[in-house]
C-alpha cells in the first residue's frame, strides 16, 4: 500500500505549533475534520480514544496517532511537522517532531494495518526522518514521504 493512496500534498502542514499532546492531538483533529468534512470532536474523541490506550509515540520523535473512524468510507492520513518537538510519553521517551495521523473506516480490516505498517516502515528509517526534519515547506516534506525506496 502506497502513502500516496490516503496521504494528499494538502494533508500536509509545516511548522505545525502545539504546546502539549492533547493541544497536538486537538489540532489535528480539527484540521482533518475541516479538510474531510467531519466532526473534529469525533475525529478528537477516537484518537484520544487510542492514545489512552497507550502512547503512539513510537520512537525517534516520531507519533502516529490513529483510530477507526465509522462515518468515513476510506483511509485518511494527515501528517504534520511541528516547529518545536513536545512530550508524547512516547516508549524512547524522546519528544516527538514528526507526526502522521491515521483514520480508517470501522469496517477496514487489513487495510487499517496495512496502511499503518506502510506509515511505520517510512517513518522507522533514520534517512526519512532526517530529511522530513530538514524539509522547509509541505510540498518537500509530501515528496519525502510518497518517494519511498521499494522494501519501505
Amino acid at each position: 500500500m502506497e502513502i500516496s493512496l490516503f496521504l494528499a500534498p494538502d494533508d500536509v502542514r509545516q511548522g505545525f505549533n502545539a504546546p502539549s499532546k492533547k493541544r497536538l492531538v486537538t489540532d489535528i483533529a480539527s484540521f482533518v475534520a475541516d479538510r474531510f468534512n467531519l466532526d473534529a470532536g469525533v475525529v478528537f474523541e477516537t484518537l484520544w480514544e487510542r492514545e489512552k490506550l497507550g502512547s503512539t509515540g513510537v520512537g525517534n520523535g516520531v507519533a502516529i496517532p490513529h483510530g477507526r473512524l465509522a462515518s468515513i468510507e476510506q483511509i485518511i492520513g494527515a501528517f504534520v511537522q511541528l516547529q518545536k518537538p513536545i512530550d508524547f510519553e512516547s516508549v524512547d521517551d524522546t519528544p516527538v517532531d514528526l507526526v502522521f495521523m491515521l483514520l480508517t473506516p470501522q469496517n477496514a480490516g487489513a487495510d487499517h494495518l496495512k496502511a499503518l505498517a506502510k506509515v511505520s516502515r517510512v517513518l522507522r528509517s533514520p534517512a526519512v526522518c532526517e530529511k522530513l526534519r530538514a524539509a522547509n515547506d509541505k510540498e518537500t516534506l509530501y515528496a519525502v514521504l510518497t518517494d519511498t525506496p521499494p522494501g519501505l
